[in-house]
């Protein structure tokens, strides 16, 4: 058996759903080989499925959103690092009514970047997703040596919103080390930088940003491209519209445009770098999951993801999940022959999300008893 299911978020890490499932499967099937592979898509969570799979954990502390001190980890492993950008930028190290939507900054993600770099990194897989930040990646590129300056000379201020005032910027002093390594840009959504679809517009609310807001933020990313372009060239407006650049508050642009990064569905490279293949050859049950299997799963989550993976090799899959929200033959269209959520057992959303640990036991014991 093989476990490789994302985390169930504000209830368990990948970790914690790993152990719960192997403790049910157990259970009931006390001889069961089981090997547990915790994945993520390049969100929160990214580092430590790394660490699970052997990667050494390293702390730095950085700048957070709002400018004051944070610890945030990277994973290393020969001279291959992971950095996840939610590690120093992330929602969640914001109280839910302190969010700062114009104003938050992805310094401390720059930060981060050049700490894996310091200690030898050659490849990195940067990992975006659950910002608390709308900056188009201007914080990081500061931290690593560009100048965004305003009409007077002076730095711009934090945040996206700021952005309305830049009116030149000089890249030349960005670190030359990135010249020189593999930056993949991982993440599990395509979203252009800016419009309809973009970074301000999708994920501009859950950050706390008013619609008034939404449109400052989606007005000051793209004047902050048009300054970049008349500095790079004409490819900096069309990095603004490729897949990604929008992606964890526009910090995919940050690193399309100025670090030179290339980007990859976050759970590609995760299953790559976590040696997901050889533990799949291994495997004749493949059991994934996550918080909530939705539509959202099916483009690019790492369910998803692992299904698809498995099904290319030949393996049956199942998932488990807090709430089901998709019918079977979307289920099976992507690879997962049955799901099994915890809400079947506990349909109170608050109750199943904090009694999750013993609630997945119990669905884990159905699994091993039905497909063991």
């Amino acid at each position: 058996m093989l476990i490789a299911a994302d985390k169930f978020k504000g209830s368990l890490t990948a970790v914690q759903v790993a152990e719960r499932v192997t403790a049910g499967l157990r259970r009931v099937r006390p001889g069961v080989e089981i090997e547990a592979l915790p994945v993520a898509d390049g969100g929160d969570g990214t580092v430590a499925a790394a660490v699970a799979a052997g990667f050494e954990r390293r702390e730095v502390v950085v700048t957070g959103p709002v400018g004051t001190p944070v610890t945030a980890a990277y994973a290393l492993r020969g001279d291959t690092a992971v950095v996840e950008m939610a590690e120093a930028s992330g929602l969640q190290l914001l109280p839910p009514d302190a969010l700062a939507p114009l104003t938050a900054t992805t310094y401390g993600s720059g930060e981060l970047l050049r700490a894996a770099l310091d200690a030898g990194a050659r490849t990195v897989v940067f990992g975006v997703g659950g910002s608390a930040t709308t900056d188009g990646g201007a914080g990081m590129l500061t931290a690593l040596g560009a100048r965004l300056l305003d009409a007077a000379g002076a730095p711009v201020g934090p945040g996206g919103g700021a952005l309305a005032s830049l009116a030149s910027a000089d890249l030349t002093g960005l670190d030359a080390r990135f010249t020189d390594i593999d930056l993949i840009l991982a993440s599990d959504v395509d979203n252009p930088l800016t419009g309809p679809k973009g970074a301000p517009a999708v994920y501009g609310p859950q950050k706390g940003a008013t619609p008034r807001d939404v449109g400052t933020l989606d007005a000051a990313l793209a004047h902050y491209a048009s300054v970049l372009a008349a500095t790079l060239g004409p490819r900096a407006l069309e990095l603004a519209g490729r897949p990604g650049a929008g992606a964890a508050g526009g910090i995919g642009y940050g690193a399309l445009v100025g670090l030179g990064a290339r980007f990859r569905p976050g759970i590609d490279v995760l299953l790559e770098v976590l040696g997901f293949a050889p533990a799949l050859e291994r495997a004749s049950l493949v059991i994934t999951g996550e918080g909530s299997l939705d539509a959202q799963t099916l483009h690019g989550k790492a369910p998803a993801g692992v299904a698809a993976a498995a099904r290319a090799a030949g393996k049956r899959v199942v998932a488990v999940c807090g709430r089901l929200a998709i019918d079977e033959a979307a289920l099976r269209g992507a690879g997962i022959e049955r799901a099994y959520p915890l809400s079947a057992l506990e349909p109170d959303p608050a109750r199943s999300m904090a009694e999750a640990g013993p609630l997945l036991e119990r669905v884990a014991e159905r699994v091993g008893r039905e497909w063991l």
